[in-house]
């Protein structure tokens, strides 16, 4: 594509970006944050099919981060924590210690069926359980995989923006 012709393009398009959505309702006691939240992102297991997608989430098409959310690395800093995957043998501890570092209050969102049930993997000698047997889970995404559009209505309800 010549640079003229995308020049045009771009001209006659006006924006580049699409104009936010309406706001969903906030999540009940998810007003202490103020509006903007930091998330810790946990893959506790399962079949691999729930990361990619929130990784499209926060990458620049979906750009979660307009919202006021924002990845941090530490759960020691975390309000919310985005758990995918059913919960492996190996990640059990690891899952219990992360939920302890994580400051009060806080809120749990499980992606995934494999995080909501299990999934295929449900009775499988490796898996401990649903993300639910180990923490109290706030908001459920189903789907395998949902679509990153729901994960952004997800984290949507705890900024209410």
């Amino acid at each position: 594509m010549s640079v003229l012709r995308l020049a045009t393009l771009i001209r006659r398009g006006g924006r580049i970006a699409e104009p936010a959505p309406v706001a969903p309702p906030l999540f009940p006691g998810a007003e202490v944050f103020g509006g903007s939240v930091q998330v810790r992102f946990i893959n506790a297991g399962g079949c691999n099919d729930c990361p990619p997608e929130v990784s499209a989430a926060f990458g620049p098409v979906y750009d979660v981060e307009r919202y006021g959310v924002r990845l941090t690395p530490s759960p020691r800093h975390a309000d919310v924590l985005v758990i995918t995957g059913a919960v492996t043998r190996n990640m059990a501890e690891p899952l219990r210690r992360t939920i302890e570092a994580t400051p009060t209050p806080r809120f749990v969102i499980a992606v995934g069926d494999c995080a909501l049930t299990g999934g295929i993997f449900a009775h499988g000698y490796g898996i401990a359980g649903p993300v639910s047997d180990f923490v109290h889970v706030d908001l459920e995404v189903p789907g395998s995989p949902p679509a990153p559009d729901d994960i952004v209505q997800a984290l949507r309800r705890m900024t209410g923006r």
